[in-house]
């Protein structure tokens, strides 16, 4: 199950990859160079998912190496930084070109992700609530799941990208083709001929 992570640079795109792929503590992590991909199994509902979780650079001069990445996705994790207003409005242009670039048979399941939201608690808390309006909106018109997130203390990493496989799961229809056709590949794997008896 491909996913791809997008959304401007500083956003914590790759502390969130990295706080649930490998369970580490955020730290300090350099601006991505390109792309970097980790792994991650898990169970749902007794099946077993292996998440290939693509974090792509969100600067400007990286941004070209992103289209070939976005075919063959299965869900986008769409990062803005709660504390900066202008990243969330800034995913219209990663929701072009996802669009744009991604599978075109099929639909892309999508998780809008307000992260940083421990930088949050020191605001005022009817500006809190005002931008997580802002966030379910956003989420609301472009048909995608909405979560808030803390890289540094991990709330809510682990529901996004689970909540986003489990819908992966339940709606795209190529992963659901390519995970049946792997089923009957491997069931109809032919038994080895047996020696004959004869001389």
């Amino acid at each position: 199950m491909r996913i791809i992570v997008i959304g401007e640079s500083g956003v914590g795109k790759t502390c969130l990859m990295m706080r649930y792929a490998t369970g580490d503590d955020f730290g300090q992590y350099r601006a991505t160079v390109g792309l970097d991909c980790k792994t991650k199994s898990l169970v749902i509902d007794g099946e077993k998912v292996d998440l290939a979780i693509w974090d792509t650079a969100g600067t400007e001069r990286f941004r070209t190496v992103g289209p070939s990445y976005y075919r063959g996705c299965h869900g986008a994790i769409l990062v803005y930084d709660v504390t900066d207003r202008g990243t969330l409005y800034k995913l219209e242009s990663w929701l072009n070109e996802l669009e744009l670039h991604g599978t075109p048979h099929d639909k892309v399941a999508k998780m809008i992700v307000g992260n940083k939201i421990d930088e949050m608690d020191q605001q005022d808390q009817e500006e809190r609530i005002r931008r997580r309006k802002d966030g379910q909106l956003f989420a609301k018109k472009h048909d995608s799941m909405f979560i808030e997130t803390s890289a540094k203390t991990n709330q809510g990493v682990k529901d996004a990208f689970e909540q986003l496989a489990r819908k992966i799961m339940e709606t795209n229809v190529s992963w659901k083709r390519i995970n049946s056709a792997a089923a009957v590949n491997v069931h109809n794997i032919p038994s080895p001929a047996k020696k004959s008896s004869c001389c």
